[in-house]
């Protein structure tokens, strides 16, 4: 799968997701979706230009993917890489200066499909030091298993989506809008739950699920309104 067919699947994704948003969304406040897409274009730029830069190849892996059916190959390295985003997202509202980078993705007024792309450029920077190559230095996974491990990555843009989607008794075994909006609540009893990508397993086991309660509104007290805000999020802004 080349990249222009993964674009255009994405974009069929959301957009489908974004016409199901419009008819039966669980919120009616407005969202930035033009700062959305500044931040986005700003996180895909430094992508494509300073990470590959930075983000080392390992020469041997712990356990090597290559050797193993694609079948269990890829639920394995889903797993890994779902637990090494559960412990990197839960360390981004726990570290002062993580926090100061992540906060943008949640200043959005109404989480909804497109605050999926709503991140600060330095976060892959940070991420390409750390959890993906060490789940790299795990596994060495395979071309075939990092296009499927893509492809799994655009639930991400339902979990995001305004809808009233909520698994109930058994959203522990995978996200929802409704189990990941309760993290993007602005409400304080909502706070430090639900870290969870894909599987909500790693907030039982770390005693951060909470059941979801409803469709709470999402956002903080500051939020960027320009170009700069968005580029210089963490210094612009003192969230705490």
């Amino acid at each position: 799968m080349n990249a222009l067919t993964y674009l255009a699947l994405t974009l069929a994704v959301v957009l489908a997701l974004t016409l199901c948003e419009r008819r039966w969304a669980c919120s009616d406040v407005p969202s930035a979706v033009r700062v959305n897409a500044v931040a986005y274009l700003l996180f895909t730029a430094v992508q494509l230009q300073l990470l590959p830069l930075i983000q080392p190849t390992p020469a041997y892996a712990l356990i090597d993917l290559g050797t193993w059916p694609l079948w269990l190959a890829l639920p394995v390295f889903t797993l890994l890489m779902d637990f090494g985003e559960f412990g990197f997202h839960w360390a981004q509202h726990k570290i002062p200066w993580l926090w100061r980078m992540h906060a943008l993705h949640h200043s959005d007024p109404n989480m909804n499909v497109t605050t999926t792309v709503r991140h600060f450029w330095g976060d892959p920077l940070v991420k390409g030091l750390t959890v993906w190559p060490l789940c790299a230095y795990l596994t060495s996974p395979t071309p075939e298993i990092l296009a499927g491990y893509a492809l799994i990555g655009i639930y991400n843009f339902f979990v995001h989506a305004n809808l009233r989607v909520d698994f109930g008794r058994w959203s522990w075994l995978l996200n929802s809008p409704a189990y990941h909006r309760r993290h993007h609540s602005s409400r304080s009893e909502h706070f430090n739950s639900n870290y969870a990508g894909l599987f909500p397993v790693y907030d039982l086991l770390f005693g951060t699920y909470r059941r979801p309660d409803g469709f709470a509104p999402t956002g903080l007290e500051k939020t960027p309104r320009t170009f700069a805000d968005v580029a210089l999020w963490p210094v612009r802004t003192s969230q705490s």
